[in-house]
């Protein structure tokens, strides 16, 4: 059911636009006595997903029990973040999602059906987990609030993702990610229809129809100032308000280069990029619009590591980022790998597959470390200092004789050249 649909490129919600349309919507819903939330974590700090689960909390009050933030596998939140992103609501309510342990079954996605939407590249079942409060907690609302976006794993961020992969399990978040390797990042992004969602779909349809979720989706746009704005807001309880808000996003978030781009310039924003792991959505994101032989300069400041997770971390640091085929090669010899797909789709994921060079500057890893994992290095200061965040505008720039497309961030798009979409 689609309870509220409203949105445009060109189109600005406010704060109390927001609030109308949700408490309208909840009072549509009907009063309920137990409920839940499910945000994104930190790393989707401009989705507005804070500012719509305060005012959730609003709304509903004691009702409102349990916030789950989506971690997939990412870092736990700390307190600073919770009450960056998440305001004045009572620390009490939060929980912490452990992806190796707080976790059900709902049901097994059968390999037929993953070698068919796969075209025969794995042959394998697939986990439909989620944390397992979701199912004993008593629910009888959940609320799955984030941002539709471009993304490099499943095609169009959100919707069921947050479900079946942000409060789900090892197993299953590695072998999704294995298959949107394997199966091709470029062939996705920017798609609503890819493998990887239709087996959420299915998980959907077959396991997860008597919890009642319930989903908030945003669309970000950023204006001729370069402010970031809720241009969509889609709320309903099946794939009709994923769709439309992915139509939007596709038309705001996505940019349709006439050349390919010999240089790009990325910044990371130190409060939201501390792993290469999150930015190397300057390489997924980029891609498609980067030129053979090109660069791609990466500004990250915040970058102290290159896994979220202490054993994903250990295994790129051992193979570093490499083309499809070694990457494939290593996990059918090595135990370590097949045992993380998840890992190895990101070693896939990170390389340029030698099409064009990565030059990282990271604010706190070596130039051994950086070169390591097959990354060119740069000194942060003197890069920084060159590009200048504070002086570039997000598109074409030029120093001097210096050519190149500058992005703040990454995650709010998605770029290619007309030929490669």
């Amino acid at each position: 059911m689609n309870y509220f649909s409203k949105g445009a490129a060109d189109y600005i919600f406010t704060n109390e636009e927001l609030k109308n349309a949700l408490f309208q919507t909840y009072e549509k819903i009907g009063k309920r006595q137990k409920v839940m939330v499910i945000p994104p974590d930190y790393t989707r700090y401009h989705s507005q997903a804070g500012l719509l689960t305060q005012l959730t909390d609003q709304f509903y009050g004691n009702s409102l029990t349990d916030i789950l933030p989506a971690l997939g596998t990412h870092t736990p939140m700390t307190k600073e973040e919770i009450n960056s992103m998440f305001g004045n609501i009572p620390a009490g309510k939060f929980r912490n999602h452990d992806w190796r342990n707080d976790l059900v079954t709902l049901g097994e996605v059968p390999s037929s059906f993953i070698r068919e939407v796969s075209e025969g590249k794995v042959d394998y079942s697939w986990p439909a987990q989620v944390n397992k409060l979701i199912v004993s907690g008593g629910f009888d609302l959940i609320l799955s609030i984030g941002q539709v976006v471009p993304h490099e794993v499943i095609g169009m961020a959100n919707y069921n993702k947050n479900i079946f992969i942000g409060t789900g399990g090892k197993e299953g978040i590695n072998k999704s990610h294995f298959l949107g390797a394997v199966y091709g990042m470029e062939r996705m992004m920017g798609r609503a229809d890819t493998p990887v969602r239709k087996i959420l779909n299915y998980s959907s349809e077959k396991f997860a129809g008597h919890i009642p979720f319930i989903y908030v989706l945003t669309v970000i746009a950023r204006d001729e100032y370069c402010k970031l704005n809720v241009c969509g807001l889609f709320i309903g309880d099946d794939s009709e308000c994923f769709n439309r808000a992915a139509e939007l996003s596709l038309k705001v978030n996505f940019s349709i280069l006439e050349e390919p781009l010999k240089k790009v310039v990325v910044y990371l924003d130190p409060h939201e990029y501390k792993s290469t792991w999150l930015g190397n959505k300057s390489i997924y994101r980029t891609r498609m619009s980067i030129a053979d032989g090109g660069e791609l300069i990466v500004l990250a400041p915040g970058i102290k590591t290159f896994g979220e997770d202490k054993q994903i971390d250990e295994l790129i640091r051992k193979y570093g980022y490499s083309g499809t085929g070694k990457v494939l090669e290593w996990t059918k010899q090595n135990q370590d790998l097949k045992q993380n797909l998840s890992a190895a789709a990101h070693l896939i994921h990170g390389s340029s597959e030698g099409r064009f060079n990565i030059r990282y500057c990271p604010g706190q890893l070596t130039k051994q470390e950086i070169e390591k994992v097959h990354f060119a290095y740069d000194d942060l200061k003197v890069m920084i200092k060159k590009y200048d965040p504070a002086k570039l505008k997000d598109g074409f720039n030029q120093i001097g004789n210096d050519e190149f497309y500058y992005i703040s961030n990454p995650a709010l798009g998605l770029w290619a050249w007309k030929n490669k979409f």
